[in-house]
C-alpha cells in the first residue's frame, strides 16, 4: 500500500499550483538577485589579492594574498582628495535640493483638480526619468555647449559678450549636475509621495477645514506627518546611496558623458575613477578593493540613518 502524503503538503501543492504564475514571477526576481548581486560579492576577494585577467576565473581564489595593500594604495592616491570632495559635495547637493522637490510637487499634484491638465502635468514629470544620460548629455551639449542656444540666444540679446562654459567650466559643474538631476528624476520619486498622499484619510482635511485651517496649515499638520514613514524610508535610502548619487542612483553617467579635461577637477569621482583604472588599465584588484570601500562607506550610512531616524522620528526602514 502507497502512504498517503499528509493533508497539509497536498493542500501547499495545491495552492503552489494555483498561484504558479505568480511563483514563476517571484522566483525570477530571486534569481536575478542570485545571479547578478550575489554570486558576484564571491569576486570581492580580488581586493585583497594580486590578480590579473591573465588568471582567468580559477586565479580569483588562486592569486597571492596582499592583504590591505589597495586600500593603502588608494588612500594615499593624490587624486583621493578631489575625488572623496567631488563625490560627496556632488551627492549632498543633490540630496539637500532632489530629496525635498518631490515631496513639494506630490503636494501641489495632489491639490490640482482631477483632468487632463493634471494628467499631462503628472505624465510630462515623471517622462525624463526613462531618458537615458546618453541622450541627456546629447541635448545638454546641443543646449549648453559655446555655439549652443542657450549661448547663441544670450549673445543675440547682448546679454553676454562672450559664450558662458556650462559645459567647460569646472566651478559650474556641480550645479549642472544638480540642476538636469533635479529635471530628471523629480517627476519619479513624487510617484511614491503621491501615492501616500492619497492614502490619507479625506476625513481629516474636511475636519480641519471646518476648524479655519488654512491650506498650508493643512500640509504642515496632516500631509507631512501622514507621510513621515515613507519620506524617512526615501530618506534612508538617499542617504544609503550618498557616495553612489542620492535619489538618481549614480553619479556614475553624469560624470562619465559630462566630464571632460576641462571640468575634470570638478567632474571626477569615485566611480569613473574604479572604471578608469579597473576596465581602462586593467587593474581589477585595485579597482575592486576602491569600489568595495564605497559600498562599506555607503552601508554604514544606511545603519547610521536609519539608527538616527529611528531614535528622533519613531520610524526607520527596518
Amino acid at each position: 500500500m502507497s502512504e498517503r502524503r499528509p493533508e497539509g503538503a497536498v493542500r501547499r501543492k495545491s495552492l503552489f499550483m494555483k498561484q504558479l504564475p505568480l511563483q514563476i514571477f517571484a522566483l525570477s526576481g530571486i534569481a536575478y538577485l542570485v545571479v547578478f548581486h550575489i554570486l558576484p560579492m564571491f569576486g570581492l576577494v580580488m581586493g585583497f589579492k594580486n590578480y590579473t585577467i591573465s588568471s582567468g576565473i580559477k586565479g580569483i581564489f588562486t592569486s597571492q594574498w596582499v592583504g590591505l595593500k589597495y586600500f593603502k594604495e588608494f588612500f594615499h592616491d593624490y587624486q583621493f582628495p578631489t575625488l572623496l570632495k567631488n563625490t560627496i559635495g556632488i551627492s549632498l547637493l543633490k540630496l539637500v535640493f532632489t530629496f525635498p522637490l518631490p515631496i513639494l510637487f506630490a503636494i501641489m499634484l495632489s491639490q490640482m483638480p482631477t483632468g487632463r491638465f493634471k494628467k499631462l502635468t503628472q505624465t510630462a514629470s515623471y517622462l525624463p526619468h526613462f531618458i537615458s544620460w546618453v541622450i541627456i548629455s546629447g541635448i545638454s551639449y546641443q543646449f549648453l555647449s559655446s555655439t549652443g542656444i542657450i549661448n547663441s540666444l544670450l549673445l543675440k540679446l547682448g546679454w553676454i559678450s562672450k559664450p558662458i562654459g556650462f559645459l567647460t567650466d569646472a566651478d559650474k559643474y556641480w550645479g549642472l549636475a544638480t540642476v538636469l538631476d533635479m529635471w530628471k528624476e523629480t517627476g519619479w520619486w513624487a510617484i511614491v509621495f503621491l501615492a501616500a498622499i492619497m492614502g490619507i484619510n479625506q476625513e481629516m482635511y474636511e475636519s480641519a477645514m471646518l476648524d479655519g485651517a488654512s491650506r498650508l496649515q493643512r500640509d504642515w499638520y496632516i500631509t507631512l506627518p501622514s507621510i513621515k514613514s515613507t519620506i524617512v524610508t526615501v530618506l534612508i535610502l538617499a542617504i544609503g546611496n550618498l557616495f553612489g548619487g542620492g535619489l538618481s542612483g549614480s553619479n556614475f553617467e553624469q560624470s562619465y558623458l559630462l566630464g571632460n579635461s576641462m571640468n575634470s577637477r570638478a567632474s571626477s569621482i569615485i566611480q569613473t575613477y574604479v572604471y578608469t583604472v579597473g576596465l581602462a588599465n586593467g587593474r581589477y584588484s585595485y579597482a575592486t578593493a576602491v569600489g568595495l570601500i564605497q559600498s562599506v562607506v555607503s552601508l554604514v550610512f544606511v545603519l547610521v540613518s536609519n539608527a538616527v531616524s529611528k531614535k528622533i522620528a519613531g520610524s526607520g526602514l527596518f
